[in-house]
């Protein structure tokens, strides 16, 4: 790192600064000075970790940037909210080049741009692999927040677009070099590859739900098994889930093979989809999926339905059942 660091915030300041609604100081001073919104403040904050989430060899630096903003966007969009303001924090190891942290910062721009989002500060600091960190400031109206809690009996369960292109993404990444250079040269390799380095956030596909009266919403950051399960244990419900309706992506199944992956097991539990899963009335579905298609052209699956009780069911396509265990990733997970 040939920068030092007020050249390095420098560098960073003038590729993400841009006039935004709100912002009255960014980057610059000892802290950023906004204008509080007309609704409830909604706060979210999340990391990618070398090593852990993500190798520096294989993924850019400009998708890394947009990633780790998007993955924040998507917890503020699962609660209805709409993102504002982003601070972040970055941790770089000495091998580091300054044309990478620029490229980096190139990318949260991008995202911000993306969603109406105003980057206005952060920090930066040595550290041993390369670790940031972002949090976001959204608000929502008072009252208008979807939350986990909502879901009661009877309830639809939804799912928006297609799940386990990241996790196939993420195998094709661990896949022997050959293998994997053979399914990049397909069309549902990069379509995989892309999936893992650059999720989209479903903002106005949230509004759209709560809207059409979901009860209760998260985002699938985690797998679908997980995170449905997380959602029945705060309702204090249970859930019946249909194998054959969960939407296992088309790039996945035509992968599937070559990786030597299960797809489905990777869409219930692969994780980092970033796709929404909510509960609805049953006869809010239709007119949701309507609206859904008619202006983003996202689908959404009904994959089953909330029940009394505790824990997940898994119903085969012979109407066979079986606990659905709550698998997925777990980032203190030995091994």
């Amino acid at each position: 790192m040939e920068l030092s660091e007020d050249e390095l915030i420098e560098a960073i300041r003038r590729v993400v600064d841009a006039e935004h609604p709100g912002v009255l100081l960014g980057i610059g001073d000892d802290a950023a000075l906004v204008a509080p919104g007309s609704g409830q403040t909604v706060l979210t904050t999340d990391m990618l970790i070398e090593g852990v989430h993500f190798e520096r060899g294989s993924i850019s630096p400009r998708d890394l940037g947009a990633k780790v903003i998007v993955v924040n966007v998507s917890d503020i969009a699962a609660m209805a909210a709409s993102p504002r303001y982003a601070l972040v924090s970055l941790g770089l190891p000495e091998d580091v080049e300054a044309a990478w942290v620029v490229e980096l910062a190139a990318g949260m721009r991008a995202a911000c741009d993306e969603y109406a989002l105003a980057l206005v500060g952060g920090d930066t600091d040595r550290a041993p692999v390369v670790v940031v960190s972002v949090s976001v400031v959204g608000d929502v109206a008072p009252g208008r927040a979807v939350l986990r809690s909502g879901a009661g009996a009877g309830d639809a369960v939804v799912v928006t677009g297609e799940l386990g292109a990241a996790a196939g993404g993420f195998a094709l990444s661990r896949a022997h070099p050959s293998r994997a250079a053979a399914a990049l040269s397909r069309p549902w390799g990069r379509e995989l590859a892309e999936a893992l380095a650059r999720p989209v956030a479903r903002v106005g596909e949230a509004r759209i739900l709560a809207q059409a009266g979901a009860t209760a919403m998260m985002d699938i950051s985690d797998g679908l098994a997980k995170d449905l399960a997380r959602l029945c244990r705060a309702s204090g419900v249970g859930a019946r889930v249909e194998l054959a309706r969960v939407p296992v992506a088309a790039a996945l199944r035509a992968g599937a093979g070559t990786l030597g992956v299960d797809a489905l097991a990777l869409a219930l539990g692969g994780g980092e989809d970033y796709e929404l899963l909510a509960t609805l009335p049953p006869e809010a579905v239709g007119p949701a999926r309507e609206v859904l298609d008619e202006r983003f052209g996202v689908p959404l699956a009904e994959i089953g339905r909330i029940v009394e009780g505790s824990g997940l069911v898994a119903v085969d396509a012979d109407g066979r059942e079986a606990p659905l265990e709550p698998v997925g990733w777990d980032h203190f997970a030995r091994g």
